[in-house]
């Protein structure tokens, strides 16, 4: 092997370590994110029948920020789910199917649901640029409503980055998967399936 060849070698496996070290950065966040947002769903939730029950006025802008928190671990978890495998999926037909049909399918769907994702990244996009130029705001906090409204496109688009991945892991590998990095349950043995659900949680 001549030496550019061994330091083109060298400087593509530099890229691939950094894009390893920012996917699992970005999974980091998008975990952090959720956590987040579920926490303070509970905590708005909680903390206003506890004030309502105990002191009697309800928190005042408890709505508004719970509002907030359902929408980023909505449309931010969208990118999870799909690395994980953990989208809602009807497999009653693919369940059943030869294993052949099973990776078309297992290539096809996050395709088609990747290009439609990009779409509605787009359409949403504009969307928050139309609430962001009106000036609305909430009525409670008097935030500008388009921070809620980004993490609509935001989600969108990290969903549909992710989808296609699915779909790129699906041709590059003999195995089916049905995430990132998660195989499809069909061709996990019974016995490994617990431990194969407890890795991934």
């Amino acid at each position: 092997m001549s030496s550019k060849s061994v330091k083109d070698h060298k400087v593509l496996q530099s890229i691939i370590k950094g894009l390893r070290l920012l996917d699992r950065a970005f999974l980091k966040l998008e975990e952090f994110i959720l956590i987040g947002a579920i926490l303070v769903i509970a905590i708005m939730i909680c903390g206003n029948v506890i004030s309502r029950e105990v002191f009697g006025p309800s928190i005042w802008f408890h709505a508004e920020v719970a509002r907030f928190a359902v929408v980023i671990a909505t449309f931010m978890g969208i990118s999870y789910a799909a690395r994980k495998g953990r989208h809602i999926s009807m497999s009653a037909i693919y369940d059943t199917v030869p294993w052949k049909v099973r990776k078309a399918m297992a290539i096809f769907i996050p395709c088609v649901t990747s290009i439609a994702l990009f779409y509605l990244s787009y359409v949403s996009y504009e969307y928050v640029l139309t609430v962001y130029e009106s000036g609305r705001t909430t009525a409670s906090l008097e935030v500008p409503l388009w921070w809620m409204y980004m993490f609509i496109p935001i989600g969108f688009f990290t969903g549909a980055i992710q989808f296609l991945r699915n779909t790129i892991v699906n041709i590059v590998n003999k195995e089916v998967y049905i995430g990132t990095d998660v195989l499809d349950y069909n061709d996990i043995e019974p016995e490994d399936r617990e431990l194969d659900e407890n890795l991934q949680v």
